[in-house]
């Protein structure tokens, strides 16, 4: 599982750009949204927590448990 969701990263790295960067263009609208400073971390920790939210109603749902090992992989990467 952690190999396909390495596999994933690589092809959103590929199809969006380097996850530091786009995470940074993410903080800098949610900022604007929320009327705070947002960082890339928390971004990262949000879209986690929103699979979290759906595994909660379908605990065994694939999809959403890839993606949370993938976006911990890119949360390691916005916070060095």
């Amino acid at each position: 599982m952690l190999l396909e969701a390495a596999k994933v990263v690589a092809q959103r790295r590929q199809a969006y750009g380097d996850a530091g960067p786009l995470m940074a263009a993410v903080a800098a609208r949610w900022s604007i949204t929320l009327g705070q400073p947002v960082t890339s971390a928390q971004v990262v920790l949000c879209l986690i927590d929103l699979k979290l939210a759906r595994l909660s109603h379908d605990p065994v749902h694939a999809d959403s448990i890839l993606d949370v090992a993938g976006y911990a992989a890119v949360l390691r990467e916005v916070a060095r």
